[in-house]
């Protein structure tokens, strides 16, 4: 099967952000995707061909996740936690401070692949690691207090990665987050439950063999998150980006012009990155 651990997945997105480095005006660089994605990553992409013509949208929240993080530590965030960091290598490529301190979580095998890979490689921060299992909730919300003691202004990352959970279990999650005084911000990536079930339409069968389908696309969108001790103060449309940035088809752009508000109130598809805040007293 193209995959056979959620893992897998990113090793296919790395396949973008790869690819992106071969555009004349590309939306960022990354120059170790193609290494850490490797061969696996294009065989994943040859036995999906349901993800073909996606590039855009996964390249599009790349660029989304760059800019909320690069305005975060311009705002003087001092501590960036990566929660199932996967294959991405921000620590490396973007213009960050050498003093931020910046945590990649992840499970066990991810990170000793990833290491192996950039071994001879140097970070632009003070970059750790550290392997856990975050859908184990007393190791989770013990790694989150551990989390809470080294930064005073943390800002959590989660790409890729809630979706994969259902309802109860993406609850807990942000409160365990939100339980944490020195978590301040939360970048995520959402999608509507139109999406999710189009998605699931397309590639289900190959998520489900890996045990890793998708399930988590709420109806109240970003607000979701308001009785959880998080609040939205941010959210970009991956689709009106994609279209303002040219990288989507004729047909795309006519579906970016329709209004938000109408799109998140249906089961249309919408998917958007959002910059969250705490709101737990």
């Amino acid at each position: 099967m193209p995959i056979e651990h959620v893992s897998d997945t990113a090793r296919w997105v790395a396949v973008y952000r790869a690819r992106e480095n071969e555009r004349v005006e590309a939306l960022f660089r990354d120059p170790f995707a193609a290494r850490l994605a490797g061969l696996r990553g294009e065989e994943i992409l040859k036995g999906m061909p349901a993800v073909l013509g996606s590039e855009w949208a996964f390249v599009t929240r790349t660029y989304l996740f760059d800019s909320f993080i690069m305005e975060q530590v311009s705002a003087g965030v001092d501590l960036v936690v990566n929660l199932a960091a996967g294959l991405d290598a921000r620590p490396y490529r973007l213009a960050v401070p050498a003093t931020l301190h910046w945590i990649e979580v992840d499970l066990p095998d991810m990170i000793r692949y990833k290491e192996e890979i950039l071994k001879n490689e140097k970070p632009l921060c003070q970059l750790e690691r550290i392997a856990t299992d975050l859908a184990d909730g007393e190791e989770r919300r013990r790694l989150f207090a551990g989390l809470n003691l080294r930064g005073r202004k943390t800002l959590i990352i989660t790409e890729g990665l809630i979706i994969y959970f259902p309802v109860g279990e993406v609850k807990a999650f942000s409160k365990d987050l939100a339980a944490q005084a020195n978590f301040k911000f939360w970048v995520t990536d959402l999608a509507s439950p139109g999406l999710v079930k189009l998605m699931m339409k397309q590639i289900g069968k190959e998520l489900q063999s890996a045990s890793a389908p998708l399930q988590f696309g709420p109806e109240e969108g970003p607000g979701f998150f308001d009785p959880l001790g998080w609040h939205a103060t941010k959210v970009r449309s991956m689709l009106k980006t994609a279209a303002k940035l040219k990288r989507v088809n004729w047909f795309f752009q006519l579906m970016a012009r329709v209004p938000e508000s109408d799109v998140r109130k249906g089961s249309r598809p919408w998917s958007a990155v959002c910059l969250m805040e705490r709101t737990q007293a």
